[in-house]
């Protein structure tokens, strides 16, 4: 029996309530992803409270475990994005303007990041190298009585330290990590150490490839159809505020004027806690910014400053060495022990979340590929 008036318009009420309940769901969806990355950040902003006075907290920014839970958060976002975003989303959705425009520009970041991850790898790798010098100069002065021996072999690793460290980053990795500068008699290079050599062209920069990335990243405006570009907008800020950080604490090829690549919208709730953080490590950026700085990690800032005093130790021993001396270079020595405990542990952890970052924004890409490939098909015309 065909369904009477009164029927046909109960029906049409019951599809609208479920299409409006569909999409107060997915309103509800979409601002949730948008508040739990404003809570992950705002952790990342907010260091811990109860570090003992005159120790640095474990988190500080720019610390290597603060990368890591950087990491972990915008890993965490990233899934969000993608179930909330991408999966399952309509293709015609893409088709909407602004939408069909930053979908692609979203894309296009993901490849400069992909390109960033790959100079991160091979920082970290060179990080590791630092710590294994450190920890020979740690072994070397551990031993009692410190004899000249001792002292030389610290020396020794420890100017190759100082001297990979403060080596003109343009230079140092434009030449495959081959310094330009004439060392001293007891300054040695990382030199020939080629599986620490960037596998770029000279032309590449990641200061450049930030500056890609945040050229076209503007705030949507108001009147937009989809409810996704506040989302996709801030995925991608995100993606650069992450690349920026990690390029500015770890030793990158070419990050002239760093400090200054990074816009970020201040509208929304969730980039308050990222400006706040973007401002801090600006900071240090102007701060500390000079030629041969290798990053702003907090590890390898300590590591530096304990191996210049090691260092002016070494140049003015004399055998045997006085108590009070001692117990300086003792407590000095412990310290470094302790970083390069911390870095040896810590960057191996980061070494795989920075390889899951890699992967993992290739399968999102991937994803979105796939939906604009159904959008693609769904309007190419059948011939006939």
């Amino acid at each position: 029996m065909p369904p009477t008036d009164n029927q046909g318009s109960f029906l049409n009420r019951i599809s609208i309530r479920r299409n409006q309940v569909a999409y107060e769901h997915e309103v509800e969806d979409l601002e949730q992803f948008q508040k739990h990355v404003a809570d992950r950040l705002s952790e990342l902003f907010h260091p811990p409270e109860d570090t003992p006075a005159g120790e640095p907290p474990e988190t500080a920014i720019l610390s290597i475990a603060w990368f890591r839970k950087l990491l972990d958060a915008f890993l965490c976002c990233e899934a969000e994005f993608k179930a909330v975003v991408i999966m399952g989303r309509d293709a015609h959705n893409f088709s909407k303007s602004p939408l069909d425009r930053l979908i692609p520009d979203h894309l296009d970041r993901t490849v400069k990041a992909l390109d960033i991850c790959n100079a991160i790898t091979h920082g970290i790798d060179l990080l590791l190298h630092w710590q294994k010098l450190a920890q020979i100069a740690v072994d070397s002065l551990r031993q009692k009585p410190i004899t000249e021996g001792h002292v030389t072999r610290a020396k020794k690793a420890l100017n190759t330290l100082l001297s990979s460290i403060t080596i003109d980053d343009k230079e140092n990795h434009h030449h495959g990590g081959k310094s330009t500068a004439a060392p001293s008699k007891d300054h040695t290079t990382i030199g020939n150490l080629k599986s620490l050599a960037y596998p770029f062209a000279k032309s590449w920069s990641a200061s450049k490839q930030i500056q890609a990335m945040s050229s076209n990243l503007t705030a949507p405006r108001g009147g937009e159809p989809t409810g996704l570009v506040v989302p996709v907008h801030l995925m991608s800020s995100v993606l650069v505020f992450v690349m920026w950080a990690m390029v500015a604490a770890i030793p990158c090829q070419e990050r002239t004027g760093l400090g200054a690549h990074l816009q970020l919208s201040k509208q929304f709730s969730w980039a308050q806690p990222m400006i706040g953080l973007q401002d801090k490590i600006g900071e240090q950026w102007k701060k500390k910014e000079k030629k041969g700085r290798s990053g702003l990690l907090e590890e390898t800032q300590r590591l530096e400053k304990l191996g210049r005093s090691l260092v002016e130790f070494a140049e003015g021993f004399v055998f045997p060495v006085e108590v009070e001396k001692e117990e300086e270079v003792a407590a000095m020595v412990g310290e470094m022990g302790e970083i390069c405990r911390e870095m040896e542990e810590g960057l191996v952890a980061l070494h795989m979340q920075v390889r899951e970052l890699f992967n993992r924004i290739v399968r999102s890409r991937a994803a979105t590929l796939d939906v604009l490939d159904q959008l693609n098909k769904m309007t190419t015309p059948v011939p006939y």
